[in-house]
């Protein structure tokens, strides 16, 4: 039986949404305690700003998987892009987790690249998929230049 759209719709920002709840939880308790002694880069946002950008993104990154499988399937494209949401998925527990800014930023620069490559492969194939993955990229450029900031700050 053919997947309805509507589900499948369901499912794409379900996914999404469910990777920010799983990173979410483990920034929430990092936030508390460890992440307070870190010295933050210039132009780092206030904490509560992050989850609502975040959600706002994984309703975005669902929707454009969405466009892109309602007119090609499962093709290599959507496969770039549940790679770029599994590294995506990594990262938090990586920074916040592991408590360590280093890998956090090997596993950023994996996701940029991903990202990247995402966007490059949508836009052959469904232009507002592509423009719902920029801002996406956009903040990751700017999640990374965070992540650069607390790795240098705060060097052992």
């Amino acid at each position: 039986m053919p997947v309805s759209p509507t589900l499948a719709l369901v499912g794409f920002v379900g996914l999404c949404l469910l990777v920010g709840l799983v990173g979410g939880s483990m920034t929430a308790r990092a936030v508390q305690h460890w992440y307070l002694t870190l010295h933050a880069p210039a132009g780092t946002p206030p904490n509560w700003l992050f989850a609502p950008v975040w959600g706002a993104l994984y309703v975005m990154i669902g929707v454009a998987g969405w466009l892109v499988w309602r007119r090609i399937g499962a093709a290599p494209p959507l496969r770039l892009w549940g790679w770029q949401l599994a590294a995506n998925a990594i990262w938090a527990p990586t920074f916040f987790g592991l408590h360590s800014p280093a890998m956090a930023m090997g596993v950023m620069i994996l996701l940029l690249l991903l990202i990247a490559l995402t966007i490059r492969s949508f836009r052959r194939i469904h232009r507002p998929a592509t423009i719902l993955m920029i801002p996406y990229g956009a903040w990751c450029l700017y999640a990374a230049y965070l992540n650069a900031g607390f790795l240098v700050l705060n060097r052992g």
